[in-house]
């Protein structure tokens, strides 16, 4: 397998200047760019299996958003939201010196790439959200509220795979090579063993969420899918318990009215790995 480039950009924030990494495949030099964008506790080599995949067409850059993978955890938890990672991402725009960029964002990294592409004079030419609208289901935050931020500590990677297989069922079907690959890089050394490779401290902001927070959130989400005047491709696990049938169905008939495709046997989130995933997103991003 081709290896990624590892680079480094640093970004501005409440508390001074913390570096993002981000993983680039494909020729620096070409000025097609496609950003792909993780989930809440995960990082940017989730997407190896489709970067390799569109690296030919595309520089394709993974960050891990801050306080994941190989980036900087913040001083301030509370900065661990939206906002921050948006902006985090114009920074990143910047130094990538590209005039368009299209961008697919797996569940927290949908979110940031329509807040993203929501702003006034975006670069954003093409969306794919992948398990993710402007309603989140409350069930969902109460499944992810029971192991996030929580200290663990695993003696070996099977040891490791095996404990997250548990709480990531909603990924779907994959080989034991394949959860394994996408394994080892959640993985963070610690002492005899591994802990998970992100900051604890992305739970605090995550555990304050209130009805009445969430429901400000959804109505700001819904303005700006409302804005959205570029083509959008929304993925679905048929048995997400994050993005319902009647918000991704109320995705088709709005805004910028997604083109809907659903996984069967995959929940939140589908992982583009599987070939009809990568498939799907490479046929949407890749026609004129």
């Amino acid at each position: 397998m081709t290896e990624p480039r590892l680079r480094h950009v640093r970004c501005l924030g409440g508390k001074g200047l913390h570096r993002m990494a981000y993983w680039e495949w494909g020729d620096p030099l070409n000025e097609r760019v496609l950003v792909c964008v993780h989930g809440l506790a995960r990082q940017g080599r989730d997407f190896d299996t489709l970067a390799q995949a569109l690296c030919g067409h595309y520089r394709v850059v993974c960050p891990d958003v801050v306080g994941r993978g190989q980036s900087d955890w913040l001083a301030d938890p509370m900065g661990y939201a939206i906002p921050t990672y948006v902006a985090d991402m114009v920074t990143l725009l910047a130094r990538l010196d590209a005039a368009q960029v299209d961008w697919v964002g797996t569940s927290m990294g949908g979110l940031i790439g329509l807040g993203l592409a929501a702003l006034p004079g975006s670069p954003v030419r093409k969306l794919v959200l992948n398990d993710v609208g402007p309603t989140i289901e409350p069930e969902a935050l109460q499944r992810i509220g029971t192991y996030l931020g929580l200290p663990v500590h695993w003696a070996t990677l099977d040891e490791a795979a095996d404990a997250l297989w548990v709480i990531s069922q909603g990924f779907g079907p994959h080989t034991r090579e394949q959860w394994l690959a996408l394994t080892r890089p959640q993985l963070k050394p610690d002492g005899d063993g591994y802990k998970p490779h992100y900051d604890p401290g992305i739970a605090v902001p995550f555990r304050l969420i209130t009805p009445e927070l969430a429901q400000a959130g959804e109505a700001m989400l819904w303005h700006s899918w409302d804005a959205l005047r570029i083509p959008v491709l929304l993925l679905r696990g048929a048995q997400s318990d994050l993005l319902s049938a009647g918000t991704a169905q109320a995705m088709t008939q709005r805004g910028p009215r997604a083109r809907l495709v659903e996984f069967a046997g995959v929940g939140h989130a589908p992982m583009l790995v599987q070939p009809d995933q990568v498939d799907a997103v490479r046929s949407f991003l890749l026609q004129t």
